[in-house]
């Protein structure tokens, strides 16, 4: 008898609750969450700050760290720190211009989950933001 009557309790509670939300109201929330992202967006739809895992064509690993204030870090397999500045001009297109270099863009995308980057020399890395 006392499990009829807890169970009839937890479906009056139940009853009496909240409805969850219906697709439809999260789909429509989506935008907003969109919306909400401040400055330049990456190919992932993320901002273009954080820190990356870039593995170049050859195979070889290193980590970025884009900042707000315009400038990156990339660390190189070898522990060797490249500094310089950095622009969004599209979700597609990141351009990087190392201390005393010129300016050089990478066409990037996401297809089936990878995000790729394509430098100007065609050699394709692939990226995955870690922070």
């Amino acid at each position: 008898m006392k499990k009829i009557v807890a169970l009839a309790a937890l479906a009056a509670l139940a009853a009496c609750s909240k409805p969850a939300e219906t697709p439809a109201a999260e789909a429509s929330a989506a935008p907003e969450a969109a919306a909400a992202v401040a400055g330049p967006v990456a190919a992932d739809g993320k901002p273009s700050v954080g820190s990356f895992k870039i593995t170049a064509q050859d195979g070889k690993v290193y980590t970025e760290v884009v900042k707000a204030d315009g400038t990156y870090e990339s660390t190189g397999p070898d522990g060797k720190v490249e500094t310089g500045t950095w622009e969004q001009k599209t979700a597609n297109l990141y351009c990087g211009t190392k201390t005393g270099e010129k300016e050089r863009c990478n066409e990037e995308k996401v297809e089936n989950g990878i995000w790729t980057s394509k430098d100007p020399d065609g050699k394709v890395a692939t990226v995955e933001r870690i922070g």
